[in-house]
């Protein structure tokens, strides 16, 4: 196999064999704990920017399909893995994860020490890095990474958000492309769940595709709007309810994402997951933070604080909410066990609230769907 190398900013340099496509790519280098889910995470917009090293040892081995993606296309710009698997063992497979790299034209990398990589991200804290099968040596690699850009004050959303609205209409398997159908001056109908309906305008940052398919299961409709639409797009809608999705990137670099949440507090019920709760913390007064090394796996325990109940959780964040900056009107509703960070808050007297994690959990697990119920429930 090919050789490639990856180059952190302090200088550490690992060398192993290239998978996926040739090339040279730069990004955050971080990691996920995730034991499957690979090809929901490689199509996850948030890790746009973001050079992923998978924690678990093995990874690819029952292969790649139509069914399993989060967006139209891989979002981030490398993968690093201990062992790529070179078969697909699942007979639901349409291909190998090797290949599907190389399709989409995504740099990989294998057989290095993943264990003592991600050691150094959690001891030193996320670095930028330069993943390349087409540079070697390694002070050039250093030199690259040193000098490209980091992600704070990045404005990523703009890159993997849609250029216009559509509605949500389940993606066909067979090529894996959404079936998002343009508006013409009004909304399109579309089947859901029996039961009253509600409208639901999703501002899109880079939405995973499952969170709409929850939506639709609660009875929803769905008009998706590219996330730095005005607030009189969105409330020209006459939408039930406003639904604020994951994203990539520094969310206090989305100014106009965040004026858009401000205005819309108090007037329509609102409810984010992940950038999109950022993005409510900031249009309330709050601030955000940079977390040395993020959370990003499907394990992170977090405790709801308002009934007591602990749930095991997907996440993909690098930013949190700073909660010595919180105004009066938020309300801290769930916590993050392992570092008691902020996982979820709400307004005190607007409808509004937010979860930091994933409820929508593609691959999983699923203690935390019934957020979308609830969302349902703010709605008049």
């Amino acid at each position: 196999m090919p050789a490639a190398a990856l180059a952190l900013e302090d200088g550490t340099v690992f060398t192993g064999t290239l998978f996926g496509s040739r090339g040279t790519v730069s990004g955050e280098v971080c990691f996920n704990t995730s034991m499957t889910g690979y090809q929901e995470i490689l199509t996850d917009p948030s890790y746009r920017g973001q050079i992923l090293c998978m924690t678990a040892p093995q990874i690819g081995n029952y292969g790649v399909n139509a069914d399993d993606v989060e967006s139209g296309a891989i979002q981030m710009a490398g993968f690093v893995v201990r062992e790529a698997s070179r078969v697909a063992s699942n007979f639901t497979a349409s291909g190998t994860l090797g290949d599907y790299l190389a399709s989409a034209g995504v740099v990989g990398l294998a057989g290095i020490d993943t264990r003592a990589l991600v050691r150094r991200l959690r001891m030193r804290g996320a670095m930028t890095g330069v993943l390349s099968s087409e540079v070697l040596d390694a002070g050039e690699l250093v030199a690259r990474a040193r000098s490209a850009p980091a992600l704070v004050g990045r404005d990523l959303v703009r890159e993997v958000m849609p250029s216009d609205e559509r509605e949500w209409i389940e993606p066909v398997a067979e090529d894996a492309r959404p079936l998002l159908q343009p508006t013409e001056g009004g909304v399109m109908p579309v089947v859901a769940a029996p039961g009253p309906s509600r409208h639901v305008v999703a501002l899109d940052y880079g939405m995973k595709w499952n969170i709409a398919r929850h939506l639709t299961s609660q009875g929803c409709r769905v008009t998706v709007l590219p996330g730095n639409a005005t607030p009189d797009e969105v409330l020209g809608h006459e939408p039930d309810g406003v639904f604020l999705s994951n994203g990539p990137g520094d969310p206090e670099a989305l100014g106009p994402c965040i004026e858009t949440v401000r205005a819309l507090v108090g007037r329509v019920p609102i409810y984010g997951i992940c950038l999109g709760h950022q993005l409510l913390a900031l249009a309330c007064g709050a601030r955000t933070f940079k977390l040395p090394f993020g959370h990003r796996g499907a394990n992170q325990p977090v405790m709801d604080l308002e009934t007591g109940r602990v749930e095991i959780t997907s996440q993909n964040h690098g930013f949190a909410v700073d909660e010595s900056t919180l105004p009066r009107d938020l309300v801290v509703t769930h916590r993050n066990l392992n570092d008691g960070t902020i996982e979820g808050l709400r307004h005190a007297t607007a409808p509004a609230a937010s979860v930091q994690y994933h409820p929508e959990a593609a691959s999983g697990p699923h203690d935390s769907a019934h957020l979308f119920a609830r969302f349902r429930a703010m709605m008049p």
